[in-house]
């Protein structure tokens, strides 16, 4: 094999141009999730309101995704991310008039709580048409041979993105207030709206447009389903994630436990990111392909110990301590389930494959983000983080039990392929 180049997808300047898009995506949205997971918690000290912020993003996203991932399939995917842009921005101009004076000062708590659930449940139909289209982007704007290089750069920057939204929205809570916050994400939804527009169009490489969506759907799936590998790492992440997630219920342990304020809110946040973005760093130049399954089992059993620790602490630099090393590891469990996913499903068929994905590991957030806020109504937010921590580590025994395909998984064979097809 080649020597791997660690900047090989930077040098394509519509890839650098998509990485800019992204990066101010993300660094708005998670801004903006902190900044509401904040003003609600605030409004209503029930943590039950954070979980039900989860499910109504949820509730859309999933409901939605095998729709959106054909609808991607069919359309030039350039324009669709600049349609979904475009509603972004309305959802984050929505959330500052509710947060406004002239708002919080003459409407009623649960008027204003239920439209800024109703903006969340419009921002989770437009996820389930984000992640195929920019899983989807990502294929036209690199060649094959980078895919895993390109995976990498793309969550690197979704997660530096988040480290400093999370940063930065805790603490212009403190220095802007939630309102002026929110203005400013939606200043950056629209500079991101306005970079898109400086990638070309790509085109379509579905060959059966206009196939009736019953048809679409179901290849969509079966080909998830039929693809051990694509399957068990879909399925290990999201119950991961669904038991695992503690970042809908860190305003409770910043509030009431650490006492730490939004600064350290916003701290807590941005350490996952943190810890994430450095593994996401070092497999540009360490690749992951060897071993694949087993090191990304071992990165899901670290991650439920850390967030047991996460938990069980009462100390500041403990808990940040243990959500970043949560968050190293998920990031190179995060790197290797794109370039599975990335190596293995046929250009033709990306946006319904990704929406599967999202199915199985985006809408677990939330419904982790809920299942996370139940048991901290109903067991207290400590005994709910080290419950779900457990059940990571179980599931992680369990699949290294009962799945060899996981257990086995190698990526090398698939990288020379693609190598040998450069040289033909």
């Amino acid at each position: 094999m080649a020597k791997q180049d660690p900047y090989a997808a930077l040098r394509i300047r519509e890839f650098t141009i998509f990485l800019l898009v992204r990066f101010l995506l993300v660094f708005g949205w998670s801004m903006q999730f902190i900044v509401v997971e904040w003003q609600v918690y605030s409004i209503t000290k029930d943590p039950l309101s954070l979980g039900i912020i989860g499910l109504m993003e949820i509730i859309p996203a999933f409901s939605m995704a095998l729709f959106a991932g054909h609808i991607v399939d069919q359309r030039e995917k350039r324009n669709l991310l600049i349609l979904c842009t475009a509603a972004f921005s309305l959802i984050s101009l929505g959330l500052f008039f509710l947060t406004s004076l002239k708002v919080t000062g003459n409407w009623t708590t649960n008027t204003i709580l239920y439209y800024i659930y109703g903006l969340v449940f419009f921002g989770g139909f437009l996820r389930s048409f984000f992640g195929p289209t920019i899983f989807s982007l990502v294929a036209l704007l690199v060649p094959k041979k980078i895919y895993h290089n390109a995976a990498t750069w793309s969550s690197s920057t979704w997660k530096i993105a988040s480290v400093l939204g999370a940063l930065c929205g805790g603490f212009f809570i403190s220095w802007l207030q939630v309102d002026n916050t929110l203005l400013l994400v939606f200043v950056l939804v629209i500079l991101s709206l306005l970079f898109t527009f400086l990638i070309k169009k790509k085109p379509i490489l579905n060959k059966k447009i206009g196939e009736p969506i019953t048809e679409s759907l179901k290849a969509g799936v079966q080909f998830v389903f039929k693809n051990k590998a694509v399957l068990g790492a879909l399925t290990l992440d999201m119950i991961a994630v669904l038991f695992g997630g503690t970042v809908a219920i860190l305003s409770v342990f910043a509030q009431d436990i650490l006492n730490v304020g939004p600064e350290g809110f916003g701290l807590l946040n941005a350490s996952i990111s943190i810890g994430s973005i450095v593994t996401m760093l070092l497999t540009t130049y360490i690749p992951i392909h060897k071993s694949t399954g087993k090191k990304m089992l071992i990165c899901v059993f670290i991650f439920g110990l850390s967030i047991i620790a996460f938990g069980l602490s009462s100390i500041f630099w403990v808990s940040l301590l243990a959500l970043f090393v949560s968050g190293a590891a998920d990031g190179i469990s995060m790197v290797i389930r794109q370039t599975i996913l990335q190596l293995k499903t046929p250009d033709e068929m990306r946006g319904r494959v990704s929406s599967v994905n999202s199915m199985f590991v985006g809408s677990s957030n939330e419904l982790g983000a809920f299942e996370s806020g139940l048991a901290a109504k109903i067991l207290g937010p400590v005994a709910a983080v080290v419950f779900g921590g457990t059940m990571t580590i179980i599931t992680v025994a369990t699949t290294t039990i009962v799945s060899p395909t996981i257990r086995n998984l190698e990526l090398t064979k698939d990288i020379e392929d693609l190598e040998e097809h450069k040289e033909m």
